[in-house]
């Protein structure tokens, strides 16, 4: 199923001119306008990283397309190897897509063209283990999780990544376990969790690119694996094992305050998404095997969709992990480490989900520790 560089001039060509189809070779008939949009998934094999491609129909339904190479490798695993949101990130103009290559200390930026991949750009991300992206306007910063744990930034310019002089902040420690970052809307914070040390710190973003002193923050619950941070500026959190929600607002001083809480029926929730237009929250229970449903008032207050909230019950052991909504806010997907599967479920007017047949991955893919989905 991989697309691998050799030193022959053949196999080289054969590359730029082909794309591989789960072990099957196909033209790239997969053009702009034969799909709806397209979702992206990381193998984070630690071999060789590749992004496999899905065209996505009118309906949710979901295309194989084949694999495309990062130039780097992955960090390999089992289940959730990297424990970060974003570590795939479609740009919001849904012209780029940027990956980490955590073995290889490196990010990869490709260009899209409806499901297809043009790499254009690897560059080292100036720390250790990077696991996490995130992107305003042509600013990007990537989170390296091991050695220093800092934050990196860089221009994007057509696809290529341009280091940025001195852009570059510390973690409140070294090996605080950072693992999200975010930009507000805004573009004036980059917000960073630490699962170890418990904090969330806010990086004042210069106009140069470059950040200003960190203001950490203690995080609400111990563990934090990630926050959200909706179109409105609200952040939202979830407490791992407990499944209690909170959001907050970024003050700008970098400080935080909570606007409000809710309790997830399931009690297991780690990886969240808000929908494009702010009004839903999705949160993976990876244990419980559920996926739960939330309201999200244009004030930051949240609330269940339904008396439980359960808005998904997958097969046990799934495991579902990283979440992506589509642009147009219509399809919800999961990645799902336990069965190797992606998950697809159509979103409702009133937030529930209705599922729809789940892509199985190819078996060398679904035991690499794959990590990453992003979805337009």
């Amino acid at each position: 199923m991989s697309i691998r560089f050799t030193s022959t001039s053949v196999a080289l060509l054969a590359t730029l001119s082909v794309s591989t189809v789960f072990g099957q070779v196909t033209s790239n008939r997969d053009r702009k306008t034969d799909y709806a949009g397209a979702v992206f998934v990381m193998t984070n094999n630690v071999e060789s990283n590749r992004i496999l491609r899905f065209g996505r129909q009118a309906t949710g339904a979901l295309v194989p397309l084949g694999s495309t190479p990062t130039g780097g490798r992955g960090s390999g695993g089992t289940v959730d190897p990297l424990g970060s949101q974003n570590s795939l990130l479609l740009t919001q103009d849904r012209g780029f897509l940027l990956a980490v290559n955590s073995a290889s200390g490196t990010i990869s930026s490709f260009r899209v063209d409806g499901a297809n991949l043009e790499l254009a750009d690897v560059k080292h991300t100036g720390g250790s283990a990077p696991d996490a992206i995130a992107q305003w306007g042509n600013l990007v910063y990537v989170l390296n999780f091991a050695g220093n744990s800092s934050v990196v930034g860089f221009h994007l310019e057509d696809g290529n990544l341009i280091t940025i002089p001195d852009a570059i902040g510390y973690l409140s420690t070294a090996l605080s376990g950072g693992s999200s970052v975010n930009f507000t809307p805004d573009g004036k914070f980059l917000v960073v969790t630490e699962r170890v040390t418990n904090k969330i710190d806010a990086f004042p973003v210069n106009e140069d690119g470059t950040l200003g002193p960190i203001v950490s923050n203690a995080a609400p619950y111990p563990g934090l694996f990630l926050l959200a941070i909706a179109p409105s500026g609200v952040a939202i959190s979830l407490e791992p094992g407990s499944g209690i929600i909170t959001s907050s607002v970024v003050n700008s001083d970098g400080t935080l305050t909570a606007i409000s809480t809710a309790v997830d029926k399931d009690g297991g929730t780690c990886w969240d998404v808000v929908t494009p237009n702010g009004q839903y929250v999705y949160a993976a229970d990876t244990a419980g095997d559920t996926i739960s449903a939330f309201t999200l008032s244009a004030s930051g207050t949240l609330g269940l969709v339904g008396p439980t909230n359960i808005a998904a019950k997958l097969t046990p052991g799934s495991k579902a992990l990283d979440l992506a909504v589509s642009y147009d806010g219509k399809f919800l997907y999961s990645t799902n480490a336990g069965n190797g599967s992606v998950g697809i479920w159509t979103i409702n007017d009133n937030g529930s989900l209705t599922a729809q047949t789940f892509v199985t991955l190819p078996a060398s893919d679904a035991s690499a520790g794959f990590n990453g989905i992003a979805a337009y």
